[in-house]
């Protein structure tokens, strides 16, 4: 079967869809993947075919315009409007590559959103994929955009109306101005994520220890398990293996694919925790959320590592809470320390803290060294450490979701 990935967005968007490309590959599919430009050579070293948008997210998000969006509401709006060019060209690009591939069937991230169009113009399906459990009505939990604090049946199902609605509402406005545009006529409209052509299925990729399949969902909402990757193999730089190796494991700090709105700041009070709980640290600058100045005896400063390979040998994880680094971090039964920005992340840090994996998140705006050695002594508490290896285990003996998705695939094509 030929088989089309749409995804956007930061690492934590696309790697999970790699993953799964890789899985559907090795069953005998042709995959390829369509993803921003930074991820091609992750994706061609996968093994997997890929057509990438023009742009750069990791470029996008440290315009003037995406930062101040970091700041607020009105910033948002304001990146918004600005962004409605470079929106156009994204969702021209995603047609295009839709219509040359013609898939017989699609799985998209919600920022895919004219999936369900290409898949009825071309004749093939279309399935959406959810990495954050917030995309399908259910009385269990609120929306992640509102915290995880349970509000009531009826508040946790409007909560996930209300994100549904908007949702329609944007995208609906995107796709007519693009069409408009472009010439294109999209004929009637459809759900955005609601996919074409396979039943109403909808596949929702985090973990059911995390987050157990809800009782008033219907059958077509399937809980597959997180996209997680196999332990790689990985030959640490000297320096890296040198640290690791010099004394007990040290505690990572790194914010990943966010920029930080001031990196300085939170690089200080990383180090400052670090120093007034007398642990050492790795400190990982990633897309520039913290500063390289922080390297010394106690702390190891580096652009990245793959998780799978680092996580196994730290004490503990700070980290800005996306989908993916939790995951990773509670699969390997790290006490996890959350410091949100925006999006998904205080839902992921309000959860942590929820199942005793953690402390309560400390937003990145309120992050100061004397708030972080305080949440890194409740993390390596025996009893945080306890409960964390125990959702580790737990997390670890769940079916793999590529494998998960790859057999109802051989469903559907029959």
């Amino acid at each position: 079967m030929k088989i089309l990935l749409q995804t956007l967005g930061s690492r934590g968007d696309v790697q999970p869809f790699v993953v799964l490309g890789q899985e559907l590959q090795k069953r005998g599919h042709d995959v390829v993947v369509f993803a921003t430009a930074e991820f091609a050579a992750m994706i061609e070293a996968a093994g997997l075919r890929t057509s990438c948008l023009s742009i750069s997210y990791e470029a996008l998000i440290n315009t003037p315009e995406m930062k101040a969006a970091l700041g607020g509401f009105s910033g948002r709006m304001r990146a918004y409007r600005e962004m409605q060019d470079m929106m156009r060209r994204q969702t021209q690009e995603m047609w295009d590559v839709g219509l040359a591939e013609r898939a017989e069937l699609i799985f998209y991230h919600p920022k895919g959103f004219l999936s369900p169009y290409l898949a009825r113009e071309t004749g093939g399906k279309a399935v959406p994929v959810f990495l954050q459990p917030g995309f399908a009505v259910t009385g269990a939990y609120p929306n992640f955009l509102l915290g995880a604090r349970d509000m009531g049946t009826a508040l946790n199902r409007l909560s996930h109306r209300f994100l549904l609605g908007a949702t329609r509402w944007g995208t609906g406005l995107l796709a007519k101005s693009w069409s408009k545009k472009a010439g294109v006529r999209l004929g009637a409209k459809l759900e955005p994520l609601a996919g074409y052509g396979a039943g109403g299925l909808r596949l929702h990729a985090f973990s059911s220890t995390l987050f157990p399949p809800p009782a008033d969902w219907p059958a077509s909402n399937q809980t597959t398990g997180y996209f997680f990757t196999d332990p790689e193999p990985f030959n640490p730089p000297q320096d890296l293996a040198a640290f690791l190796d010099a004394g007990p494991p040290p505690i990572y700090a790194g914010f990943g694919s966010m920029p930080g709105m001031d990196p300085e700041r939170q690089t200080r009070a990383v180090v400052d925790a670090l120093k007034a709980t007398g642990q050492r640290g790795i400190i990982a600058t990633g897309w520039g959320g913290l500063a390289a100045e922080a390297a010394g005896p106690e702390i190891h400063v580096l652009k990245s590592a793959p998780h799978t390979w680092l996580f196994p040998r730290v004490r503990a994880v700070i980290h800005h809470g996306g989908s993916g680094t939790t995951h990773e971090g509670l699969r390997w039964g790290k006490p996890t320390i959350v410091c949100p920005l925006m999006g998904d992340q205080p839902f992921f840090g309000e959860l942590v803290a929820r199942i005793g994996a953690g402390p309560k998140p400390i937003p990145q705006k309120r992050l100061t060294g004397e708030a972080l050695a305080s949440a890194i002594q409740m993390a390596i508490d025996p009893q945080t450490e306890a409960k964390a290896d125990e959702i580790g285990r737990r997390i670890r003996a769940e079916p793999n979701g590529c494998a998960v998705v790859a057999d109802l695939i051989e469903r559907l094509a029959r």
